[in-house]
């Protein structure tokens, strides 16, 4: 049911890389003006805190370690805040080289090129999902969001927003309006971003050994 969502191997994944440069060297161009009646304004401009603009895209095979360097540092900050979600075992480098080689790997990069965050958006589905203590708000096809990671130089600035957000335009990309995520009780600061963006909680999923609460979002 999820086949004619997902990207074919190889040959579709590089033409969907191309067309998101040709997409990321627009929006590196394009202006904003303020106050100005018919303005351009990117989606995922942020007015309040910064003047840069910002735009997911498939991650490459070539940025792997420093996609995976935002997630370990993720790691170091969950245990600052008093919690334990990403263990040693888990997420390791090895999941962000299948999340890139499968088409699922994403990285949120600023109009100069630079990545500021990443997440994992598999169309695939998560078998976990279907023993949900509680209820999904939709069985329709879904996008299922893992590791996903901020940059500490951007953390506190409202970039987890403007990630989500882009999640749901590469979703909507694909004809996909429904989104599934979860995360650990403890973390309440990703609770936080998820319930601002309108995701809803549905109940708790099993993984890795613990329960995660279980988020869902219909849009488009």
């Amino acid at each position: 049911i999820f086949r004619r969502f997902m990207p074919q191997r190889r040959k579709s994944c590089s033409a969907w890389r191309r067309r998101s440069l040709s997409v990321f060297r627009k929006l590196h161009t394009m202006q904003a003006f303020r106050g100005q009646k018919g303005a351009l304004e990117s989606r995922v401009y942020i007015r309040d805190w910064s003047s840069s603009m910002f735009a997911l895209f498939p991650a490459q095979l070539s940025e792997v370690d420093a996609c995976y360097d935002l997630i370990d540092q993720g790691r170091a900050f969950q245990r600052k805040q008093g919690f334990v979600q990403w263990t040693p075992d888990y997420p390791q480098r090895e999941h962000v080289v299948a999340d890139i080689e499968a088409c699922r790997g994403y990285a949120l990069k600023d109009e100069s090129g630079r990545i500021a965050g990443y997440i994992c958006i598999d169309f695939g589905g998560e078998p976990a999902y279907d023993a949900i203590k509680g209820q999904w708000r939709s069985k329709e096809p879904s996008g299922v969001l893992h590791r996903m990671a901020i940059s500490p130089d951007y953390r506190g600035q409202g970039l987890g927003g403007v990630l989500l957000r882009e999640c749901e335009r590469i979703c909507q990309e694909k004809g996909v309006t429904y989104l599934r995520a979860d995360t650990s009780p403890d973390n309440t600061r990703m609770q936080h971003v998820f319930e601002k963006e309108g995701y809803v909680r549905c109940g708790f999923v099993e993984l890795r050994g613990s329960d995660k609460i279980a988020y869902d979002k219909l849009f488009g």
